[in-house]
């Protein structure tokens, strides 16, 4: 089952109140997404770097989180299909520092058909 037209239109502008059929809302996305960063933050030893592949709304919600972008306006991060987001973590201060997002290296790809790059 899927979402009707004008409710995916209000879920891809991650509208609270609009959670696909045995979908998750992006609260709770949110919510998941940044407990797991926070496991593999708690495993990477200091001074090291850890990478994470992700999809599009898993990028958005760690990157909203570390430039205070409340969950219902996460939609306004651009994320390029397969580009590179850079943040850092301070375990003492639990700052968070981006460094870049959505960078997309010149590497030969074609444009993306969602247009997002």
């Amino acid at each position: 089952m899927r979402l009707e037209k004008k409710n995916m239109s209000r879920f891809d502008k991650c509208d609270e109140s609009v959670t696909p059929p045995n979908g998750e809302s992006f609260n709770t996305l949110k919510e998941r997404v940044l407990k797991s960063r926070d496991e593999l933050l708690a495993v990477t030893d200091f001074g090291r770097a850890s990478a994470l592949v992700s999809h599009l709304q898993v990028t958005r919600s760690m990157l909203s989180d570390a430039l205070g972008v409340p969950t219902n306006k996460m939609s306004g991060l651009k994320v390029a299909t397969a580009s590179i987001t850079c943040i850092d973590y301070d375990k003492e201060t639990g700052e968070q520092l981006v460094h870049f997002q959505s960078f997309k290296p010149e590497a030969g790809l074609n444009k993306a058909k969602d247009m997002a790059n």
